[in-house]
This record gives structure tokens, C-alpha cells and sequence, in this order.
């Protein structure tokens, strides 16, 4: 109660300031051949790029540095408009007195900032009529985000994960119940996805996507009109912008380090080739760390650069892009803890630092059916290796007509391990009595168990199966968005043509291995002494490992998207704006699954001549792939549609009312498993209603959103402990309120986003499962960040985030609590000419917050279980330098 009042408290500070407005007085007087001036902010410090242009006309510049510009007039200039990014725009009559000095307010959550996602004509986000979250590059840095889910937190309506690491985190859009990844929404770079679907198996979108100092804002779109813009997106849009050059050569160069052993190097600069015509910019980062929880070995190495070329054509613009990105990380999974009520680490095992990875088994080197040997390296972790090619053409064709088309080329190589928690941890002798493999119960007489790395035997507390699971995938994706559009002063129009087509290849081979659970984890073998030394089944072990290549598959998705889609913007008064949009899909999906052969008993002689196999229980579940396939197909051809209408009370003011239907098709998984009965497959479709109200005055602002929400045919197909998918369906409904808001007062600011909701589950179906009425897994009914923060100096600023997680259940049954938690966070920054220092530090107070249990186990937690946390208490330092 005590966390709703606290936010409530937050609200009411946002809606009692008093509204002012400053305004600039108008005296014309005698222009001169050129004016100069400063732009600063009202800290008086120089505002780098700002724009200055003679209103009425195309003649402008922008400031450099030192916030300094110089402008050339034209004989009837009389009022200049002064703007830039991140500050409400003013206009500043022209003076004969010495230079300007011109001061820039802040724009208060970007409310006039103009958006582009979603949308078919650019609009100031008060007047847009979709619930959309911005942040620009300035913003991007104050979070200093060490991941683009750490990044996404920071929206309401947005449940996200951020426990996996780096990459493979999971979003859950507006409560939309799923398996994980962003299942309903689309990650995009410049307008187009990072790859069509982001939540293909072990291919989350966020592998594909780093945050560096390459972007230039984010915007992130929740329900709306991403139906329309967008397949497989009735959850909204993320759209990540790059930067592009200008006629000023400028760029960054920033340095980090932090007590993970992270060294990290960012760079990114642009300019002109040709001044007015062709501007570049290049940029990317290195990085190298051990991370929070230090697997022995380099958790995160790699990197990205990405670069465009834009061209100015007389009415328009071509531009080029290119990313290469080569990075590997650790991917981070449920550890085992105690208590649920209050979750704290086992004896031997940190709950913030602890990993069940780890250099002791990184190498796994183990005998193949038929002969030869499967070899992979755990320090390797997720590592995708993308190059992705983009092209963007715009064209004003005249008498309002405008021709644009964007192209992206994708193509992904990813060698994915990663260590997987099975059952529950058990004590050396209660594991060895009721040893079993996939082949049958094996319980172990006269247990004995050794240090793999060593041959020492040793006397282990709790000892655990865990999955070494290794995925490779080659993945390629073309997609092309074709648009015409029309624009008067009373409609925008817009038509287009969306293609896409992908592949997606992938090899499975898993096994098991054994490993004591605590800090520092060791690989184990298991033998039973009651078995003569070289008797049948002796040990349960080969080289550590259980289960040798115990699940092995080999398959293929593709999908072939045409889409097409319109949309009208009217502005039926002044005030009053309707905006209504249709895509229809018509979308084929193919693929295969290799059938894997019966399980095999033992590996004879012939695959190993040095080794016979009959010593050990090891082998008694591998499976082979036969060479028999299993081919499907599936079509969706369906209708989206979406419409809203906004309404302008004043230039600070506005409110909208929106509903829209989308639809998500089945995942990837979906189809593996029903692949006999796909007609009982589909898609999911979601009817949303939204409303919405903004508010902007001089010291604070206000973006609110109700909704409503119905879903129906969920699929979830999470893969459990047997291999086998859980494959359930459901309905459900969520209503809810989501909030931003933030509150300046001189040197003091306040920043808040909240969501209040309640998902839950209508309708469930599935084998011996009753779950209507239940809350939706993994989201909880109430989150929410406030960050205070406050300028000590014009040059020193410190902050302070709370980050608030309600309590939630980790499976669809409801038997496994989740226990609200709270994350604070700090920092403080410093500016010294073009110089920032920043020193930020997260989870100061070590919470232990979980964000998922155990998806691969099903049945209610025992005393010791297994749940994913937050990593713990984290610093890093960072120098930044603009030139």
C-alpha cells in the first residue's frame, strides 16, 4: 500500500504546479547583414546542434560547440526560429544590439518532439494518437543503459526482464501473456526489423541489437497502430533511429569501465563529404568484461561498427547503411535458492554474483552415434555474428505526392551455449538413489563421486543435473516497405506494400551434465563401488556428462510476408484529428523437423574403438537423426485495422481515443509440435481500446493511457525437462493505466513511469489443466520507476531510481510466487567543457528480485528451487568526450 501511495504522492506533485509560459517580446528593429549568437540551456550551458533558421524560409544553420552560430540574412528577415532536440522551440526577433544570447527550455518528455513511428505523417508527439515513449540520445545517455532491455524499462506498459544479461532478455507488452523474447512486438533499426520475427527459438530480437553511442533517439510505440505498420506487432513498435552526419564535423568518443571488468571503448562521428549534399557517419564500440556474475571467463567480448552515406537529392534523399556485429555473451539463467517468501542464496552459492556456469566444464568434447565426436566451447556463449545492408530512398514527386522505400538485407550466423538449470538440486545421496536418465532409473547402490579436472574423489553437498544446450542457426531475412504518400493541409494519406521473406535454419545437439551447486561450480562423475570395476552400467557418468546428445533436432522455418496497407490522417478542424488505418497479411509459413530415431541403448565398439561404452549409463538416451523430415505449411491471411481520434484543447494539451485489432501468428515452436494437427493452430488476436491524455506546461508534463485488452488463442510452448514443448492455449483480458510524468523545479527534476494493471486469464485449454481466472505468469500487476534528480552545480548533477516490481507468478497454475522487490540505483555526472564524467551504480542494496522461476519445471518449488534474479550490486565509470 505504502508503494501506491508513494506514486500517488508523484502524481499529484505533477498536477498541482502552476502553469506559466515566458514569452520572447517582439520588437522589430533594423536588420543587419548578420546576426550571431549563443543558444544554451537554462543551466547556461552551450546547446551543441541546435538549429537556427530565418522563419518562413529554409535558411538556417545549426551551433557548433560552443553553442556559437553565425547566420547570413535574408532583406525581410525579421524572427528567427531557434530549436534542438530534446528543448521546446522558441522564436527570437532579430536584434542590432551585439550577439544573441538565446536560452532553450527543456521539452518535458519530448512532448514536441516529432515522432515518426507508427505513423504516416510525422506529428509532435502531443498530437499523436498513439501511446509512444521517446528518448533521445542525451536521455539515452543519463540512463546509461548496459543493455537495450535495461534501456526499455524505462516504459510503461513494457514488463521487462532484464535478469539473462546483456542479450536473450524477454518483453511482455501491455500484459500480453508469451513464452518470452518480444513475441508481440517488432524491434527495428531506422523503420525496419532487426529481423521479421523476434521470438524465433533461441533467437531473441535483442541479440541483434546493441545500444552504443550510434543512436540517436528510441521510440517505442505500445499497442496503437503497430498492428497496422507492422506484422506480428499488436504489441507495439521499438524503433531505434541512427544518427546521420551534418554539415559540422562532430562526433564522441567515450571510454567506460566497471567493477565487472568491463572495459568498453564507443566512437562515433559524422559529417559532410560534400557540404550540403552528401554527409556520412560511422560509429560502433568494443567491449570485453567478465560480467556480474563471473562464469572464470570473459562473459561479453565484441563488438559492433555500423555507418551511412546520406545523399541530398533536389526534393529528397538516398541513403545507405551497413552493421556488422560480432559479439559474444554470457547468457544467464535460474540459479538455486531457498526461501520463497523472502528468496536468499543456498549456503555456498551468492544469490548476486553466482553462476551455474563456468570455465571448470567450458569444453565439452563427446562420442557421436556412427563415429566422430561433437566439440563445443562454452566460453563462445550466445554469439550471433550479423551483417546487415539497408537502403532508404525519398522523393517529393510534387502537388503533395511523395514516393519512399526502404530495404534491409539481414543475414545472421549464431552459435548459441549456455547452461540450462534442470530439476531442483539434490543432496549427493538422495541424487544417487534416484538416479534416472531419459533411458530409465539407474539408482546408484554405493555412490562415489570425483573432480572430473582432478580424479579426487570428493564428498560434494548438493550435486544437480544441468543442460549444456548448443544451437547453431543460419538466418537470413530480405525486407522491403514500399509507400505513397499524399499530404494537404486537410489529409495525409498513405499506401503501401510490405515484403519480407526469411529463413531460419537450426541444429540441436543437447546433453547433461553433472556439477556440484555452489560458487565456483565443478563437473562430477558418479560411480556405483557395488558394480565391479569395468562391470555393465558401473558409472552414470562419461567425463562429467549424464546424458550424451540426449535431444537432437534439425529444422527449418521460413516465412514469405506481402502485405498491404493504408492509411488516412484528417484533420477535421483544428483541434480535431481522426486517423484510421488497414493492413491485411497474407503470410506463408514452411518448414521441416528432422525425426529423431528410437532412443539407443549403448554405443558399441565401433564408434569408439578405445572406449567401451556398456561401463556406462551415459549413452543409454542419445538420439540420432535419421534422415526422415517432417514438412509443414501454414497461411494467414488476415485483416488489421486500427482507428483513432485526438483532439488538440491547446498547444499543451490534448487527448486521443484509439482502438485497434492485430493479430500475432503462431511461433515457431507452435508448429514443431502440432505439426499433425495444424488446423487447430491460430493466430493470436487482440482487440485493444485506448485512451489518452497529455499535458505539457513549463515545469512539468503528464502522458497517461488507459486500455483495454482482449486476447484469444495464446499458444504457450515453453520447452521442458523431457524436450517436449508444454503446448497450452489460452484467452485473456487486461485492463490498465499507464503513466509518465516528470516535474522540473530549478535545479531539481522529477521522473516517473507506472503501470497498473490486472491480466488475467479467461479461458485455458490444454491436458489436465484448469487454469480460468488465474493471473498471467511473469507479469506483475503493478511496476513502476521514480528517479529524482538534482544539479548541485550548472556543471554537477546527481540522481537516485527506484525501480519497483509487484509481486507475480512464475507459471500459468499459479503455484509459484514471485515476491515484489524493490532495485535502487544512483549516480552522479559531472561536465567539464566537452568532457562528461559519469559514475552510475545499480542494485546498491543487493536485492535478491526475481523475474522467472523455473520454466522447464512445472510443479510447485520445494525448499531448495530454482528462480532467476537481477544481477547484484554493479558500478561502472564513464568519460565521454563531443568534438
Amino acid at each position: 500500500m505504502k508503494r501506491y501511495l508513494f506514486f500517488i504522492v508523484a502524481c499529484c506533485l505533477l498536477g498541482s504546479a502552476e502553469t506559466t509560459y515566458s514569452k520572447v517580446p517582439v520588437k522589430y528593429l533594423k536588420v543587419r547583414e548578420t546576426v550571431t549568437g549563443t543558444v544554451v540551456d537554462k543551466n547556461d550551458q552551450p546547446i551543441v546542434g541546435a538549429t537556427v533558421v530565418i522563419k518562413g524560409t529554409k535558411t538556417g544553420t545549426s551551433t557548433d560547440r560552443d553553442g556559437k552560430f553565425a547566420l547570413n540574412l535574408t532583406p525581410d528577415a525579421k524572427i528567427l526560429i531557434v530549436s534542438a532536440i530534446g528543448y521546446k522551440s522558441i522564436e527570437q526577433p532579430v536584434s542590432v544590439r551585439g550577439a544573441l544570447k538565446i536560452t532553450l527550455l527543456e521539452d518535458l518528455m519530448e512532448l514536441n518532439a516529432v515522432v515518426v513511428t507508427g505513423s504516416v505523417n510525422p506529428l509532435k508527439k502531443i498530437e499523436s494518437s498513439v501511446a509512444i515513449t521517446s528518448f533521445n540520445s542525451k536521455t539515452i545517455q543519463q540512463f546509461a543503459p548496459s543493455s537495450a532491455a535495461d534501456l526499455l524499462k524505462h516504459v510503461p506498459g513494457f514488463v521487462v526482464e532484464t535478469s539473462g544479461g546483456e542479450v536473450g532478455n524477454n518483453l511482455f507488452s501491455r500484459g500480453i501473456p508469451s513464452a518470452g523474447a518480444y513475441e508481440y512486438v517488432q524491434i527495428q533499426e531506422d523503420g525496419m526489423p532487426v529481423f521479421e520475427d523476434g521470438a524465433l527459438q533461441f533467437a531473441n530480437a535483442d541479440n541483434w541489437l546493441r545500444v552504443d553511442e550510434t543512436i540517436s533517439r528510441m521510440e517505442a510505440l505500445r499497442g496503437g497502430s503497430g498492428s497496422v505498420f507492422a506484422t506480428n506487432a499488436p504489441g507495439g513498435i521499438i524503433n531505434f533511429i541512427t544518427k546521420t552526419g551534418s554539415n559540422d564535423f562532430s562526433g564522441t568518443a567515450k571510454m567506460t569501465t566497471g567493477t565487472s571488468g568491463l572495459f568498453r571503448t564507443d566512437l562515433n562521428v559524422g559529417g559532410a563529404l560534400i557540404q550540403d549534399k552528401l554527409f556520412f557517419n560511422v560509429g560502433g564500440f568494443y567491449r570485453t568484461e567478465n560480467g556480474v556474475r563471473n562464469p572464470g571467463f570473459k562473459g561479453n567480448d565484441g563488438g559492433q561498427v555500423k555507418m551511412n552515406l546520406k545523399y541530398n537529392l533536389d526534393k529528397g534523399f538516398i541513403k545507405l547503411s551497413y552493421k556488422k556485429l560480432n559479439d559474444r555473451n554470457l547468457f544467464l539463467l535460474p540459479i538455486p535458492l531457498t526461501d520463497r517468501n523472502n528468496p536468499k542464496g543456498i549456503e555456498g552459492f551468492n544469490a548476486n554474483t553466482g553462476t551455474l556456469t563456468s570455465r571448470n566444464f567450458s569444453q565439452l568434447d563427446i562420442p557421436q552415434y556412427g563415429g566422430g565426436s561433437f566439440k563445443r566451447n562454452l566460453e563462445d556463449g550466445v554469439h550471433p555474428i550479423v551483417d546487415a545492408v539497408g537502403a532508404e530512398f525519398k522523393t517529393d514527386l510534387g502537388s503533395g505526392f511523395t514516393l519512399s522505400n526502404n530495404t534491409r538485407y539481414t543475414k545472421i550466423n549464431l552459435e548459441y551455449t549456455a547452461i540450462f538449470p534442470g530439476a531442483e538440486p539434490q543432496t549427493a545421496a538422495d541424487f544417487a538413489a534416484g538416479y534416472r536418465t531419459n533411458g530409465g532409473a539407474f539408482p546408484v547402490l554405493n555412490p562415489e563421486y570425483s573432480n572430473v579436472n582432478t580424479g579426487a574423489v570428493i564428498n560434494p553437498g548438493l550435486v544437480a543435473k544441468v543442460g549444456y544446450w548448443a544451437i547453431d542457426k543460419q538466418m537470413k531475412n530480405f525486407a522491403n516497405n514500399l509507400r505513397f504518400d499524399y499530404k494537404n493541409d486537410k489529409v495525409a494519406l498513405s499506401l503501401g506494400y510490405y515484403y519480407s521473406n526469411w529463413t531460419s535454419n537450426q541444429q540441436w545437439n543437447w546433453s547433461n551434465l553433472l556439477v556440484s551447486v555452489s560458487d565456483n561450480p565443478q563437473l562430477l562423475n558418479l560411480v556405483d563401488k557395488s558394480v565391479p570395476e569395468g562391470g555393465n552400467n558401473r558409472s552414470r557418468t562419461y567425463n562429467g556428462v549424464t546424458d550424451i546428445s540426449w535431444l537432437t533436432r534439425q529444422t527449418q522455418t521460413k516465412g514469405n510476408l506481402n502485405a498491404v496497407f493504408g492509411n488516412a490522417e484528417i484533420k477535421a478542424t483544428d483541434q480535431l484529428t481522426f486517423d484510421i488505418g488497414l493492413r491485411y497479411d497474407m503470410d506463408r509459413y514452411t518448414g521441416y523437423k528432422n525425426k529423431p530415431n528410437a532412443v539407443l541403448q549403448n554405443l558399441d565398439n565401433s564408434t569408439s574403438s578405445s572406449n567401451n561404452f556398456a561401463g556406462t549409463t551415459a549413452d543409454n538416451s542419445i538420439t540420432v537423426l535419421s534422415g526422415a523430415y517432417q514438412y509443414w505449411k501454414y497461411d494467414v491471411n488476415r485483416l488489421s485495422g486500427s482507428a483513432a481520434a485526438n483532439y488538440k484543447f491547446a498547444d499543451d494539451m490534448a487527448a486521443y481515443l484509439r482502438y485497434s485489432n492485430g493479430f500475432r501468428s503462431p511461433i515457431e515452436e507452435a508448429y514443431f509440435e502440432n505439426m499433425d494437427k495444424l488446423d487447430q493452430l491460430k493466430p493470436t488476436v487482440i482487440n485493444q481500446f485506448e485512451l489518452g491524455y497529455k499535458y505539457q506546461a513549463k515545469q512539468f508534463a503528464l502522458f497517461a493511457n488507459a486500455f483495454y485488452m482482449d486476447l484469444a488463442d495464446l499458444a504457450f510452448t515453453d520447452i521442458l525437462l523431457n524436450g517436449q514443448s508444454e503446448n497450452k492455449f489460452a484467452k485473456a483480458r487486461n485492463y490498465g493505466m499507464e503513466l509518465e510524468g516528470q516535474f522540473t523545479a530549478g535545479n531539481f527534476s522529477l521522473t516517473i513511469n507506472a503501470t497498473l494493471q490486472d491480466p488475467k486469464f479467461t479461458d485455458f485449454s490444454g491436458e489436465g489443466v484448469n487454469n480460468n481466472g488465474n493471473r498471467v505468469r511473469r507479469i506483475p500487476s503493478f511496476y513502476g520507476t521514480i528517479r529524482p534528480a538534482y544539479n548541485l552545480t550548472k556543471n554537477l548533477a546527481i540522481y537516485a531510481e527506484v525501480n519497483h516490481f509487484g509481486k507475480k507468478y512464475s507459471d500459468n497454475e499459479n503455484l509459484s510466487l514471485l515476491p515484489a522487490f524493490d532495485v535502487l540505483n544512483a549516480g552522479v555526472s559531472l561536465k567539464v567543457k566537452r568532457m562528461r564524467f559519469a559514475l552510475d551504480a545499480s542494485n546498491l542494496t543487493n536485492t535478491i528480485g526475481l523475474t522467472e522461476g523455473n520454466p522447464r519445471v512445472t510443479t510447485a518449488p520445494g525448499t531448495i528451487y530454482y528462480a532467476r534474479p537481477i544481477l547484484g550490486r554493479f558500478a561502472k565509470l564513464s568519460a565521454a568526450f563531443d568534438f
